[in-house]
């Protein structure tokens, strides 16, 4: 092919996969976080204090545990048309049944359930780029998806707070929040089976010359691979890289998953203004890490650097964080560091996640996908469920954001020790370097 047919032919897969994965994440992510706006006037109905919130969100997480890399596997190796479609409209559902909780412990199983819904659907959304896009566009893919998560927090932050105010057929603004967010994943379920592609040789909207060539290209990253050394599944776990990025992204999401969740709470508790008002802040935040991440899976493709991009975000992330918990400053100046930390916050994903693909093979990629996102939402359950702990043993909002800032400070210290390129496992005898594969033209 052409450099000319080449670029069109990568533009009309990112046209085509881009949208619709994006779409489904920002849904994903809209269900699992909504409880964050939901607690605004959910705890005060239901007499639920800060710590049970914390475990009730984090126990998410714990669900989410079960399935996540099997999840990634039945990807690589089956289907991820049918795969997503089951966790959309299983999650779908059950994230609108949150709406008639009463108590905790139904709160608690809600939340378990809701997790083992939609485990192995972002690991699962890996692998699968890893099916359409080389190794020069995956981290630009990557970032394009992960703008889901700043952006449905961004929507949804507005949207929450005005379906709080509304009363209809004697349920709470709260319940019609989970209900009216939850439904669309269902209707995403059935629309996934229609559209969803596996993988090039299937999709009958490109030529049978471009299938061929993005099969070929793909096939070709994967040789070098397994020409430099083949990894196996249980090789994988014992590479020195994976365990930094488990470790990386253990101590980084437990300061992210809580400052996603607890961000509301925080600013009404920092402002003292109302629901709506912490609401539009929050909004705020999560607005300005659009535009971080976009620029990171840019930036971090155009450099070739993974790596510094990501530790960078982790560093800045935490030191905007630090700021914005001295005590003492007008709450202007507070939120100004909150808006400095929220172009950050979400830069460091895209870089992070184009890390593993780009060293071993499919299975072992897979698996370590995998086992390193259990770490990234065990995190999600110990961050959210400690800085519930710490409010109700009467912490003050600048000793929790300070913890949040430490986690991300940490987590840049590991990722700082990755190598560039490790495709050996942990053994007496040593590592051996392996090169980036090339790209085909």
């Amino acid at each position: 092919m052409t450099p000319d047919e080449i670029g069109a032919l990568r533009r009309k897969v990112a046209w085509r996969i881009l949208p619709i994965t994006i779409l489904l994440y920002l849904v994903a992510y809209l269900d699992r976080a909504n409880v964050g706006f939901a607690k605004l006037r959910m705890a005060q109905d239901l007499g639920f204090s800060d710590e049970v919130f914390g475990f009730g969100i984090g126990i998410f997480f714990i669900g989410y545990l079960l399935l996540e890399i099997p999840g990634a596997l039945l990807v690589e190796r089956w289907s991820a048309r049918k795969w997503f479609a089951r966790i959309l409209i299983t999650w779908g559902l059950i994230s609108a049944a949150t709406a008639f909780v009463t108590t905790p412990a139904q709160f608690n199983v809600a939340r378990f359930f809701l997790g083992v819904a939609e485990a192995g659907f972002f690991p699962g959304v890996i692998v699968y780029f890893t099916h359409w896009f080389p190794l020069k566009d995956r981290a630009r893919a990557m970032s394009r998806f992960i703008v889901a998560v700043p952006f449905s927090l961004a929507l949804g932050a507005p949207i929450s707070a005005l379906l709080l105010d509304v009363n209809w057929l004697g349920l709470q603004g709260w319940q019609w929040l989970f209900i009216l967010e939850g439904l669309p994943a269902v209707i995403l379920g059935v629309v996934t089976l229609a559209i969803f592609t596996d993988r090039p040789r299937h999709a009958k909207w490109l030529t049978q010359k471009e299938r061929d060539y993005l099969e070929e290209t793909l096939a070709a990253e994967a040789a070098a691979k397994e020409a430099v050394q083949k990894v196996s599944i249980g090789q994988a776990l014992r590479l020195r890289n994976v365990w930094l990025l488990a470790l990386g992204i253990f101590a980084t999401n437990t300061g992210g998953y809580a400052l996603g969740f607890w961000l509301p709470s925080t600013v009404k508790s920092l402002s003292g203004g109302s629901d709506k008002a912490s609401l539009f802040f929050s909004g705020l935040f999560y607005a300005l890490g659009i535009v971080g991440v976009l620029y990171s899976g840019y930036s971090s493709d155009r450099r070739g650097d993974r790596k510094w991009h990501c530790a960078a975000g982790q560093i800045l992330t935490g030191l905007f964080l630090a700021a914005s918990a001295i005590p003492g400053q007008p709450f202007w100046l507070v939120m100004t560091w909150l808006c400095l930390t929220g172009l950050v916050a979400y830069s460091w994903p895209p870089p992070f996640w184009a890390l593993p693909t780009e060293t071993l093979t499919a299975s072992a990629a897979a698996t370590a996908i995998g086992m390193i996102n259990i770490f990234a939402n065990v995190a999600g359950y110990l961050g959210n469920h400690f800085f519930g702990w710490l409010k109700t043993q009467g912490a003050t909002d600048s000793q929790s954001l300070f913890f949040l800032s430490s986690c991300y400070l940490l987590g840049a210290l590991l990722t700082s020790q990755i190598a560039n390129s490790d495709a050996t496992p942990l053994a007496p005898q040593g590592t051996s370097d392996s090169p980036q594969p090339p790209y085909p033209q």
